[in-house]
């Protein structure tokens, strides 16, 4: 019974930016981060981009938004909505 709780808490969290609410309760995040080039060590900014399920349509366009991992909702919502950590301006 713990063990099914527990896991539970180690479902993934990003902390991204939204750039659509095009769709009906869909949200599309961007999460920026920087990795290491292995063999020339320089610092490349790359992106992903996230499909979050928003049941009330809550979060608009530039706002930051907590997303955490869910059951498949659709063919690419596999993510939903936390908390909007900050609004738009």
């Amino acid at each position: 019974m713990t063990e099914s709780i527990e896991s539970r808490n180690m479902r993934k969290v990003r902390v991204g930016k939204v750039v659509s609410d095009k769709g009906n309760k869909s949200i599309v995040i961007r999460v920026d981060r920087t990795i290491r080039h292995a063999r020339y060590s320089k610092t490349i900014r790359t992106f992903s981009k996230f499909y979050a399920h928003d049941e009330k349509n809550e979060a608009k366009i530039g706002d930051v938004v907590r997303i955490m991992e869910t059951r498949p909702i659709s063919k690419t919502k596999h993510w939903r909505l936390v908390e909007i950590v900050e609004k738009a301006e």
